[in-house]
This record gives C-alpha cells, structure tokens and sequence, in this order.
C-alpha cells in the first residue's frame, strides 16, 4: 500500500495532472453552480475530448468535476434558493434563509470549509481501507436499498414541519410524480395519457428546479428589493462563517460518515445522504431548523463532499455507478483501458490511489476558491430582483430543456414552481415531496426486484442481519421520538 502511495504521488506530481485536477474543480464548481445543468452533463460534455489524455489524467479531469459539482450546487441554492445539484437540495433549507437575513457570504464560507474537511474525511478514509469497505457493499441486496430509500423517506418525521400526516401526504404526492411513464415491471404505461413525451417519465431534476428556484422566483415577484433584507457583509462575514463550521467537528464527523457509507451503496447518492445528515442533526439537537441554522449547512456540506469518496467505491470496485455522474467516470475509464475490478486494487493500485489521492489534495483548491472567491458573490443578493427573476428564470428553462431536450421538462418546471410556491404559502412541506420525488425510481425499482426474488413474500426483509438492522432504524426514526418521551414519563414517575 505505501508503495502505491508513493507512486500515486509521484504520479500527480509529474507531467499537467495538477493543472487537469484544478481545471476540473473549477468547471465543476461552474457547472455545478448552474440549475439544471450539474456535473453529469458537464462530465459527458467533456469525456470525448479527453481521449488525447493520459489514462490517470483523464479520469483524474472527470473525477474532480464531479466532486467540484458537488460543492458547487450549494452556491445557487444558498443566493437564491436554487439548487444547482439534487445533492445541494438540502443545502437550501437553511442556507438560503441565511441569504434572506444578509449572511450570504458567511454562509458560503461554512459551505466552503464544511465540503472541505467533509472531502477530506471521505476521501481520506476511502483511501485508507477501500479493500475493506468494498467487501460490506458486496453484502447489500436489493431488499437493502429499498430499505436504505424508505430510511430516507421516512426522514421527514424529522424534518417536516407541521403534522406528520401532512409530511406524509406531500411526500406521498412526490412518490406518486415518479410513477409517470412506462413501468420498469411489465412496460405498461402509466399516466402518459397516450403522449410519447410522457413515455420517459418526469424528471427529478426538473422537479427540483421547478420547487426552489421557480417558487423562490414567484414569490420574490411579490417583494421589493434584493433577495436579502439585512445588510451584506463580504470579508466581514467570512471570519464568523470559518469559526460556525470549525466549532462544530462532532456535526462534520457525523455527516461524513453518514455520506461515507450512503455514497458507497449503489444508485444512493447524494441526494439521500444529504437528506439523512441533515435529519440526525435535527433530531441531534434541541434548536429550530429551516430559519438559518448553521448545523443545517454544516451538515449537509460536509456530508454532500464525504459522499464522493463513498460513491466510487462500487465504481471502481464492481463497475456499478451510483449515479449519472458516476456512470460518465465508469464511461471514461472503459474508454482509457481501465476495467473495474479487483484489478483497480491490485495490478492498478497505483492508478487507483493517484485519483483518490489527487481529489483528496484537490479539496484545497474547493477551499481557496471557496473563500477567496466565492464568498464575494454573496453581495449578488442585494441586487433588486427585478434583474434577478428574469435571470435566474432564463437559466432554470434553459437548463430544464438540456436535461433531455424534453418540452415536457420545460413544463414540468413551471408547473412545479407554481406547487412549489402554493405549499410555501400555505405550509406544507416542500422538502417531503422533494424527497418523495428523488427517492421513488430507487425504491419502486429494488421493491420490484426484491417481491420478485421472494416470490412475493415481504419476509425477505426481516431474512438477514443486515435487513433487519435497516428495519430497526427505520422502526427508530419513525417511532424513536415517541418511544424516548414515554421512556422520559416512565422514569419519571
């Protein structure tokens, strides 16, 4: 192992791999910050050009869009509430109300120094005992991804505000979007109403985009004003910022962890280890979220960096991409002679640790940029909205129709903006039909597959050790609450 190190180091240190590592960060964090295009299309945009590319350079430019997405799609959703990723979903939650108080810019200073140390202790960690984690992942079967989803799902007891039932319903509703199109199971069509741009379903993304940023956009066309309304600190507000992000390292630990052993399980991703984090730090603390606190952001930055380390583990240990994202890298390292495999931490250790190695230095690049530069863009909250709506709405259309030059996403934004805007003003939970939303193709899909392996019988999720535990955390965040102030008036009396 060390001797991979060493030549992994020597590696990243010869020849343009620094100035490919740089580049990609920073197109990541471009691409990433812009809604509806985000790092897969940017990945694919790019693989065909890095075919004159040394193998370990190529994948090493790919690699670090996505993780300079990742951090990227919390830019958006912090100014004006957009996120540029699904992974960055969370990160609105109290980011952009952070940006409404005129604390834009400390804000983005705990994102920068949360997805910092969070890629640090996800990528740290995977190159540390990859081997060893590569063998847990081989453990899940589709029973445990169904599961891992519903724990997901199921995270709005923590995190919706108002009755639970209400929280349930929206999320319900967020399920149901997922079912349009043609079934995976049996290939019926489902609420297509016979038209064929119907036949692919509707888009998660264009989901997202249609509740924050064109939401966020009808309501500001009731203000005045620039989006915030306190007064914007730039250099001032970046000290508070680092000191909210550094004073809470059991929050980061936490988070990446969580990101840690989500990202590693196949077709999980970000956007339900973002949603995890952010509900253990509700439920880890006594203060009120949705109203700026820093927990919130810390949390889900932390978490939303550390998940890259986890998602390459299937990647490059079986060929399974978690994600879009992911598929693009395991596109480009077929297309440079890289299988796989067991062979990616035996013949091609080297290789392998020079691109868990060059991420894990490219997170100093995230916190340059992050502080340096991208804490000044918080002063774009002041600017009136009359110039900000017309923007971001171009933006959000434009990148909607680039998801899959669809006109249906196109209006599957509008439409989404105007629910988004309704369970706004009349208290619903949006986050619950976000995550109903994002979560519905995965569970839909392994709940299939899992009846289908047991003939039918839902004992296959009690059947091994692994299920069970995932049914009991799930029992837990579902009832724990409960079962904890009962517990309280028992020992009490």
């Amino acid at each position: 192992m060390i001797g991979a190190l060493q030549e992994a180091l020597a590696i990243i240190f010869s020849g343009d791999t620094l100035l490919w590592l740089a580049a990609g960060l920073l197109l990541g964090i471009f691409v990433g910050a812009i809604p509806g295009v985000g790092t897969s299309l940017g990945m694919a945009i790019l693989l065909p050009l890095t075919a004159p590319l040394e193998s370990q350079d190529a994948i090493i430019l790919l690699a670090a869009i996505y993780l300079g997405g990742n951090y990227g799609g919390s830019v958006a959703a912090i100014l004006i509430n957009a996120p540029g990723t699904s992974a960055a979903a969370a990160t609105t939650l109290d980011g952009y109300p952070m940006s409404r108080k005129g604390e834009a810019s400390r804000a983005l200073a705990m994102s920068a120094i949360s997805s910092t140390l969070g890629g640090f202790i996800g990528l740290g960690f995977l190159i540390l005992i990859s081997p060893v984690v590569t063998a847990l992942v081989l453990q899940f079967r589709s029973q445990d991804y169904f599961l891992v989803s519903l724990l997901g799902i199921l995270m709005i007891t923590l995190i919706a505000r108002g009755p639970l039932i209400k929280g349930v319903a929206i999320a319900g509703l967020g399920l149901l979007l997922t079912t349009v199109g043609v079934s995976p199971i049996g290939l019926e069509q489902r609420y297509t109403f016979g038209s064929v741009y119907l036949f692919d379903g509707v888009d998660f993304v264009a989901i997202l985009i249609g509740l924050f940023a064109v939401s966020e956009m009808y309501k500001l066309m009731t203000e005045s004003g620039g989006i915030s309304k306190g007064d914007v600190g730039v250099s001032s507000e970046i000290a508070p910022g680092i000191r909210d992000a550094l004073n809470r390292p059991k929050t980061i630990f936490k988070s990446s962890l969580i990101g840690i052993a989500v990202g590693a399980i196949p077709g999980a991703g970000a956007s339900i280890s973002t949603f995890i984090a952010y509900g253990e730090a509700v439920r880890s603390s006594n203060e009120e979220f949705g109203n700026g606190n820093p927990d919130g952001v810390v949390s889900v930055e932390s978490c939303n960096n550390s998940t890259v380390g986890g998602s390459l583990i299937p990647t490059f240990s079986f060929g399974i991409p978690g994600g879009a994202a992911t598929a693009v890298l395991l596109g480009g390292m077929l297309m440079h002679g890289l299988v796989p495999g067991p062979q990616m931490f035996d013949a091609d250790l080297h290789i392998t640790y020079s691109i868990f190695t060059a991420l894990f230095l490219g997170n100093f690049i995230i916190l340059a940029v992050g502080l340096l530069v991208i804490t000044r863009i918080g002063i774009v909250t002041q600017v009136d909205t009359m110039y900000i709506i017309p923007v971001v709405l171009v933006v959000a259309l434009s990148g909607s129709y680039l998801l899959r030059m669809n006109w249906v996403d196109v209006l599957t934004v509008l439409f989404m903006g105007i629910i988004g805007y309704y369970l706004r003003e009349n208290n619903w939970s949006v986050i619950a039909l976000v995550l109903g939303a994002v979560l519905g193709d995965l569970m839909e899909s392994n709940l299939n597959r899992a009846l289908q392996l047991s003939d039918g019988s839902f004992m296959i999720f009690v059947s091994r050790p692994l299920s069970l535990a995932l049914v009991v955390a799930c029992f837990l965040v579902l009832f724990g609450g409960h079962l904890k102030e009962r517990a309280k008036r028992i020992t009490a009396r």
